[in-house]
């Protein structure tokens, strides 16, 4: 057994120096990814906060089990086959590795969307009210979101444009995305029609740090903001759950508080996914969708309920 993908990661700025930092494990020939490894137990630690609120709210567990067994894989699936077409050069020439996700490409938007698409359907098959089910669910979601980011700091990977503030990280040029090592021409064939894409790279292989011969690039820890922000979402979840004012109200609060987080983070990231042959960042777009779909039930239901309140006052 032996460790792979090592390399340094630093955050200067902190005083904080990881030497040798591995991408994971190799056994008997095998590579097994930290990523892989970490999204799994992101999974876990989703379940079993989703557990603890459906007790919390009487919702049967044997139910939750049920759809967390069909979600789990469904999500996966989603995620891959989101990242897969809107990243599809990456694959034409070896569309096989479509199945390897050892090594990483999974969209979280596409996980997300096809959860969402699952309850629906669970809950009509088994006869379940979608909003309180999803209340219930959703903390979990946001959970194994928090920790399977981490998943991206081992492979390297999901990481912002330059900069050379606090929480500036810094990461071997060699072990990045291999876009940091092509000419200005081969960027240009690689993001048509995207040149604020092909700019943040030559930002980033320009202002490169030199350690011990060694180049790095400097850049946002996108990974990071995302972890925290998902964590302060949960945090929100919870305390809040117990006054939601709508069974579903929880499911909008996520779609307006992770769509905000993610729009922010996403403007600050180099690897986008964008809409094809357009300038258009995917997730940019997903996340507006979703801040205003979630913003908009929640406005209308808060107005219904100050509307019936209202009437209920008036007739007495």
């Amino acid at each position: 057994m032996s460790l792979y993908g090592l390399s340094d990661v630093n955050f200067p700025h902190l005083g904080i120096e990881l030497h040798n930092l591995p991408m994971g494990v190799e056994v008997f020939g095998f590579k097994i990814a930290f990523y892989g490894a970490i999204i799994a137990i992101g999974m876990l630690a989703g379940y079993l906060v989703a557990e603890s609120q459906a007790k919390r709210f009487g919702i049967s567990v044997e139910k939750l089990l049920d759809f967390a067994m069909i979600a789990i894989v469904a999500s996966v699936i989603g995620a891959r086959v989101y990242y897969v077409i809107f990243h599809w050069d990456t694959f034409a020439d070896n569309p096989l590795q479509v199945f390897n996700l050892r090594t990483g490409g999974l969209a979280i938007y596409g996980g997300v969307i096809v959860a969402i698409l699952s309850a629906i359907i669970f809950c009509k098959v088994k006869k379940l009210d979608l909003g309180a089910f999803t209340d219930v669910c959703i903390p979990g979601l946001v959970a194994g979101q928090a920790i399977g980011r981490w998943g991206n700091f081992f492979n390297k990977e999901a990481f912002g444009k330059y900069t050379d503030g606090l929480f500036a990280m810094q990461v071997e040029k060699g072990v990045v995305d291999y876009e940091y090592r092509m000419t200005e021409e081969a960027l240009k064939l690689r993001f048509p029609e995207q040149p604020q894409a092909i700019a943040n790279i030559l930002e980033q292989v320009e202002k490169a740090v030199v350690i011990d011969g060694t180049a790095f690039i400097q850049a946002h820890p996108t990974f990071l903001y995302e972890s925290l922000w998902n964590f302060a979402t949960l945090s929100f979840m919870i305390l809040y759950a117990k006054k939601k004012r709508f069974d579903g109200e929880i499911m909008m609060w996520y779609m307006v508080l992770y769509g905000v987080g993610r729009f922010w983070i996403e403007g600050l990231r180099t690897d986008q996914l964008f809409l094809w042959s357009t300038g258009i960042p995917v997730s940019q777009l997903v996340s507006v969708v979703m801040i205003l779909i979630g913003g908009s039930v929640i406005g209308y239901n808060y107005w219904k309920l100050a509307k019936a309140k209202k009437d209920v006052a008036t007739t007495k």
